[in-house]
């Protein structure tokens, strides 16, 4: 083994550690749709693994943010479609900074692991799992906070198409982020032990592989079917977008058309799926009540709508009574989005973008579900789909099938709808449920538990699918063990690294 002072040395110099950073930047983007090129995820961590090995803390935050600020910039270059480059700029310097500051005790660990714990088991056992540990924790930071956070870039996010998936309906997506890194992680420690001189050591990186690609999809149980329509309008439901009045729930009337006759127990529009609150508004109101009974179905649809004197986003269960009883509202508006937090500091740095947001979305508080008939229907509108606690909310309250009600018309022609869609696939594998994910503008999709695909809308096109989806019981580990296992990793990397620091200094 080397000896103690060799271990502090940095593996890169600087200049090069920096390449590196900007090269995983650029594979970690690949490894997310459109190009979906998921098996680009284990390099891109290496690269960045390698750029941090001897860095001290100065050297990392800048490793950090080369890498986070090139990930950001071109996983999320579909902000800049409408409002232009200074939200782009915004959210990449931003979320790059958070990853680099999250990335910081990984290289504290690479420094103070090999001396704490010397032996070959704590290089290649120890030491990659600390990794693993810290890197979800990482995912966890820049995923709650600021503002609610945004973790739309797990890297087990990325797998949504991988042999992989399996392991969330285990572990959770952060399951399957731990494995990825400690796999990478052990291999790295692998070359730089040269552990193949005695194949004993190979063992576990062996068996880990074997877990990670043969892990079968957890259990859960059928209970009947539910006879679905979702109806993609592909109206003028941008935020530019130039419409007449009522044209959006028109657009949504005339794809709807197809389903009237049909046996349906439940007709689903998108999120932005109508020209205003039908609570308040008695002419759309009647429209919904004439569809539904010509359907001989309620309709979930999505409005903006106002009570108490606050705006909420809400999903409405609209019925042939003229009535909608049951509703949710979005759990997590979007920040400078759909409202603006610390809207005096922001206004004076960029008014011409701040001003466009007038309206200020309340976050709902009611459950995620409503019930059609006999069964439970789970919800989350757009952006919601990517936190894990409405998610779970939805399950617990018995969720036996979901819905994602998202409107990506203000991201027509970039990679945002079809990184969304790969969240919702990975969600019916972490949740052994059946997906209807409906966009106003697609990709629109119908998903089984397993993440194969039912029936598809392609972007840009108006249309209706109607399939019997299959109802399920029953709660995944990854959805009751999820929860846990991401504390369990964060505290418990954190806690080995102050251990490791203090067992260094000792030592």
């Amino acid at each position: 083994m080397p000896n103690a002072p060799a271990r502090l040395k940095p593996l890169l110099p600087l200049w090069a550690a920096v390449v590196f950073a900007a090269v995983a930047g650029g594979l970690m983007d690949l490894a997310y749709p459109d190009v979906a090129a998921w098996i680009l995820a284990f390099p891109a961590a290496a690269f960045l693994l390698l750029a941090l090995i001897g860095r001290r803390a100065g050297g990392a935050l800048l490793v950090g943010t080369v890498y986070g600020v090139v990930f950001f910039t071109l996983l999320v270059s579909w902000t800049s479609r409408y409002l232009g480059p200074v939200p782009w700029a915004a959210l990449s310097v931003v979320e790059g900074v958070l990853t680099a500051v999250g990335i910081i005790p990984i290289a504290l660990a690479y420094r103070w692991m090999p001396r704490a714990f010397p032996g070959t088991s704590g290089r290649l056992l120890g030491l990659p799992a600390v990794i693993a540990a810290l890197w979800v924790g990482r995912e966890l930071f820049v995923g709650s906070w600021p503002y609610g956070g945004f973790p739309w870039a797990r890297i087990g996010m990325s797998q949504a198409q991988s042999p992989l998936t399996p392991i969330s309906s285990w572990l959770g997506v952060s399951g399957v982020s731990f494995l990825m890194i400690l796999l990478v992680a052990m291999l790295i420690e692998v070359v730089r032990l040269r552990a193949w001189q005695r194949p004993v050591r190979l063992i576990a990186p062996v068996v880990l592989v074997l877990v990670m690609l043969f892990t079968p999809l957890f259990p859960t149980s059928p209970t009947g079917t539910l006879r679905i329509g979702a109806v993609q309008g592909n109206g003028p439901t941008g935020y530019f977008d130039v419409r007449e009045p009522y044209s959006v729930i028109q657009t949504q009337t005339d794809a709807t058309k197809p389903l009237i006759g049909e046996d349906v127990d439940l007709v689903v529009w998108p999120e932005g799926s109508l020209d205003g609150d039908p609570t308040a508004d008695p002419t759309l109101a009647r429209r919904l009540t004439l569809l539904s009974t010509r359907l001989d179905a309620p309709l979930l649809v999505n409005a903006a709508t106002a009570r108490d004197d606050r705006y909420f986003n809400t999903s409405l269960l609209w019925t042939q009574a003229g009535t909608a009883d049951q509703l949710h509202d979005k759990r997590h508006p979007v920040p400078f989005g759909e409202y603006v937090p610390d809207r005096a500091f922001f206004n004076a740095l960029a008014p011409d973008l701040i001003g466009l947001l007038q309206r200020e979305y309340t976050p709902g508080t009611n459950p995620p579900v409503v019930e059609v008939d006999s069964a439970t229907v789970g919800l989350a509108i757009c952006f919601d789909v990517i936190y894990d606690d409405v998610i779970n909310a939805g399950l617990n309250a018995g969720a036996q099938v979901l819905v994602f009600q998202t409107n990506n018309a203000d991201f027509r022609g970039t990679d945002e709808n079809l990184q969304q869609l790969a969240i919702a696939r990975m969600r019916a594998i972490e949740t052994g449920r059946t997906v209807v994910n409906i966009s106003t503008v697609g990709t629109s999709q119908i998903i089984r538990p397993d993440g194969s695909t039912v029936v598809s809308l392609n972007a840009d096109e108006a249309g209706a699918m109607l399939e019997d989806v299959e109802l399920r019981s029953g709660l995944t580990a990854g959805v009751l063990l999820g929860p846990w296992v991401q504390q369990l990793l964060m505290w418990g990397g954190l806690g080995a690294l102050i251990l490791s620091g203090w067992r260094a200094r000792r030592r």
